[in-house]
């Protein structure tokens, strides 16, 4: 069924969500109806190869049930949502709230009555107009590869998802998501000495106006010249320089592990040794809330109105888990520093866990921020790098897992350039590796921070888009094994 088929019979979001919260029989009842929209560009060898629209809606119905051992939840999200589905989804979530036990994480539904006056109005969309000064640019970035014997590969998309939010509370919140990425990989061709070598660039924004490919090809042609010269190292502890991008990675992922709950009972690098714990009842005591990591001023922080990086003000919460509640959702989002001047200061608290751990209440939000460094920029910090021996200059970071949750330690690869930087000049690329680090000690380790600006994870730019990093400087990153074929 085409989209406008669809929309003329499937109702408003807003009157998704009264419909669904007059159909429930629950004690408690939470919807969120997210309308989703998006456009991508694909290309390959500088031609475009692929464009596309997509439209669609999910509903999330949860239903909350009380009981004489407690209050239980039942969460069931359908895709494609019309008025017609609603009751048999309302019904599952009632169902599945009947069957299960009491919900460790139960609250009462988050009251005050707020309401957004933009509730009622359309959700807000994207469509092929987003590229308009985009597109011919590219044209001009691929002529421009062309005729500098590089082939551009990469692709370029724009979402919108607009969030409503009702709750048997009285709650009526909305929120309008934009996203978009841009990853672009540039190639040469070659064989034997002059063997083809790749570089990539990537971006976030919000509306594709503050992205100019023609300045991302000559950015991967610098890139590339630097190719120029192949040096084969082993494994060991280098003075690497981390960019913004695979900085965003790590400290996603620390950000992801760090759940206060479980944290104080002793299951991350966050928790406090049992005997620490146990020699004071401060608020967070099984928790290293409190403790320096770093000696550096720095501060990672979430803001949900941080410029250029805004994010939903408030909890959306799809599911319950360690950092999560559906209790939450509408709970208002204010500004948060998880570590502040080199000191951990908060972890990932919902109203539950909270009042487990005894911290502030402090749940998740969608960005990440990390400052308090210098005014360097990468290059300027490259200038400074090599003089005392063989430093690293890395593009990115891929295919990271965690080793032990106990340290945070972390792998993953090196990826599409890693280059030798020896007295203040790049002279050349070296082979990948694989590193064995862990995000934490990297922060107690690192002895500068650059100039912060924003930047997309490579690893995650699926799942986490909204970051800002500065360049940071470590010592002696671990490069545990080289890394063949990549």
């Amino acid at each position: 069924m085409s989209p406008r088929s669809m929309s003329s019979r499937s109702g408003a979001p807003h009157e998704i969500v009264e419909r669904a919260l007059e159909l429930s029989r629950a004690d408690g009842c939470v919807v969120i109806a997210d309308e989703h929209s998006g456009v991508n560009l694909r290309w390959a060898g500088n031609a475009l190869t692929t464009n596309g629209v997509t439209r669609g809606r999910t509903v999330t119905v949860v239903a909350t049930v009380d009981g004489a051992r407690g209050t239980a939840s039942g969460v069931v999200t359908r895709s494609a949502v019309t008025t017609d589905d609603l009751e048999p989804l309302v019904r599952a979530a009632e169902a599945a709230a009947r069957e299960s036990g009491p919900a460790e994480d139960a609250q009462p539904l988050v009251g005050g009555g707020a309401q957004d006056a933009a509730f009622t109005a359309a959700p807000a969309t994207t469509s092929p107009e987003v590229f308009a000064a985009f597109a011919p640019a590219l044209g001009e970035a691929f002529r421009q590869a062309g005729a500098g014997g590089r082939a551009l590969y990469g692709f370029a998309q724009h979402g919108v998802v607009s969030s409503y939010l009702g709750t048997s509370a009285g709650l009526r919140l909305r929120h309008d998501q934009p996203t978009g990425t841009l990853e672009v990989n540039a190639k040469t061709a070659g064989s034997g000495a002059g063997a083809a070598r790749s570089a990539w660039v990537g971006r976030a924004t919000r509306d594709f106006t503050d992205v100019d490919p023609v300045a991302l090809d000559a950015e991967l042609a610098g890139r590339l010249a630097r190719s120029g010269r192949r040096v084969e190292l082993p494994a060991g502890r280098y003075e690497t320089l981390l960019p913004p991008t695979a900085v965003a990675d790590l400290l996603i992922h620390q950000l992801w592990s760090s759940a206060a709950r479980d944290a104080a009972e002793g299951r991350t690098v966050f928790s406090r040794p049992e005997d620490a714990a146990a020699a004071g009842a401060r608020p967070g005591a099984g928790t290293r809330v409190g403790e320096r990591l770093s000696a550096l001023p720095l501060t990672l922080r979430s803001d949900p109105r941080a410029a250029g990086l805004e994010c939903a003000p408030f909890v959306l919460a799809h599911a319950s888990g360690d950092d999560a509640s559906v209790f939450d959702n509408g709970l208002p989002l204010t500004a948060t520093d998880w570590v502040r001047e080199g000191v951990l200061h908060q972890l990932p608290t919902t109203r539950h866990s909270a009042a487990l751990t005894g911290l502030p209440v402090a749940p998740g939000i969608d960005n990440l921020l990390l400052e308090g460094g210098g005014s360097r920029s990468l290059d300027e910090m490259v200038a400074a790098s090599g003089h005392d021996g063989p430093a690293l200059l890395l593009t990115c970071l891929w295919y990271i897992r965690e080793v032990d949750p106990a340290t945070l330690l972390l792998t993953g690869l090196t990826r599409d350039g890693v280059y030798l930087v020896e007295r203040g000049e790049v002279v050349g690329e070296v082979n990948n590796f694989r590193f064995n680090e862990s995000p934490v000690d990297l922060l107690g380790r690192a002895t500068e921070a650059g100039r912060t600006e924003r930047t997309l994870p490579r690893e995650w730019s699926d799942d986490f888009t909204r970051a800002a990093m500065p360049a940071l400087r470590i010592p002696d990153f671990h490069m545990s094994s080289v890394s063949h074929g990549v």
